[in-house]
């Protein structure tokens, strides 16, 4: 037909198509590292091992943050975790509240837990908690105590995605993020006295520093959200990575109208996810425009945990999914033209068989008079 692709360039184009998007996003896992042994052992009482971790913004800049980990202080306390745990797509508030402790309240766009064991918890709609003090073990029975198996959940995902930071403590220091390590220390007054409640109940962490947290908490938690995107989207350019070889083998894409459809369906769910939910991974939150402070915090971590630039790739490579899918299904749609045209063909020669059947006689007939 006028309108088909050739073969030759169709299956040249699918197979750099998907050797693209096989480079999928993959979880990131951000681990905070220690000093070195020598260093580690005037660290403290309680030094935290050595832990090796894969090629990250931060865990190139790592380095930065030795100078504190290796010189302690009177003022500085011990370096404790922030684990980060997403095991959903969203999570219903509605149905959650109850579920937390009575000391529990909503900031903005999490619920805070001031204090779980020796810890505190934010949990996010997006799916995501944030603890604070402490580990995976903990983190991960909060998560099972508190929100799975009530109806909280919704896109349940099969395994959750971690990942996980150092925090320190020091009065004298000013918050930021200095290399993987989150120093807590002073902190500068709001730009607005309403933006978090004037009287909260005891935490296991300083109230100074709420605000601080829940700005990292929040960058913490989008990162640990769209790396659970990437992970699925990973999955799902798997699944369709069979196509080309079925092309080249069979000339035929192995798949119908119906699974095409569902398949730029889900991809239509991944943009969603990615671009048009509450939880939008590019915007700032409102919340952050009347707080500059804490916007730095937001934006600092953010930025080296690349959450933008990740956002970014899962798009790119959405769209070249979809171009990729948008081409089989006009392929589907032009062989079924082909096959619809034979069928008419067919249905006219039989017709007109049928007419010199019955007609044929007279026709003759009609010829030789």
């Amino acid at each position: 037909m006028a309108g088909l692709l050739p073969r030759c360039s169709f299956d040249a184009f699918f197979r750099q198509s998907i050797s693209s998007l096989r480079l999928a996003a993959r979880p990131r896992r951000y681990l905070s590292i220690s000093a070195d042994a020598s260093s580690s052992s005037s660290a403290g009482p309680n030094p935290k091992p050595y832990r090796k971790v894969a090629a990250t913004p931060l865990r190139r800049t790592a380095a930065a943050s030795l100078p504190i980990r290796s010189n302690p202080t009177p003022t500085r306390s011990n370096i404790q975790a922030v684990f980060t745990l997403a095991t959903a797509e969203r999570y219903l508030f509605s149905r959650l509240r109850g579920r937390l402790p009575a000391a529990s309240q909503l900031l903005h766009e999490a619920f805070w837990v001031p204090r779980w064991r020796d810890g505190e918890v934010f949990v996010f709609e997006n799916g995501s908690v944030v603890c604070w003090g402490l580990g995976e073990e903990d983190a991960r029975q909060f998560a099972q105590e508190v929100i799975g198996g009530t109806g909280v959940e919704v896109g349940h995902l099969k395994e959750a995605e971690t990942e996980e930071l150092d925090f320190v403590m020091d009065p004298t220091e000013t918050t930021r993020l200095q290399g993987d390590l989150i120093i807590l220390g002073d902190s500068p007054s709001l730009s607005s006295p309403d933006s978090f409640p004037s009287s909260v109940p005891q935490s296991a962490l300083p109230t100074e520093t709420l605000p601080a947290r829940y700005a990292f908490s929040q960058a913490l938690s989008r990162s640990t959200a769209l790396s659970a995107l990437e992970v699925a989207l990973d999955d799902y350019l798997s699944s369709v990575a069979a196509l080309p070889n079925s092309l080249e083998t069979t000339g035929k894409p192995g798949l119908g109208r119906e699974a095409l459809i569902k398949k730029l369906g889900r991809l239509m769910k991944f943009r969603q996810g990615l671009n048009l939910n509450r939880e939008n991974f590019l915007e700032t939150p409102d919340f952050y425009w009347a707080e500059p402070e804490l916007e730095a915090y937001f934006k600092s971590l953010s930025n080296a945990l690349e959450v933008k630039i990740r956002t970014t790739s899962v798009n790119d490579k959405i769209t070249y999914a979809a171009e990729v899918q948008s081409i089989l299904r006009q392929l589907l749609t032009e062989s079924t033209a082909h096959r619809m045209e034979l069928v008419i063909i067919a249905l006219i020669t039989v017709e007109v068989i049928v007419a010199l059947i019955r007609d044929g006689p007279e026709l003759w007939h009609i010829i030789i008079s």
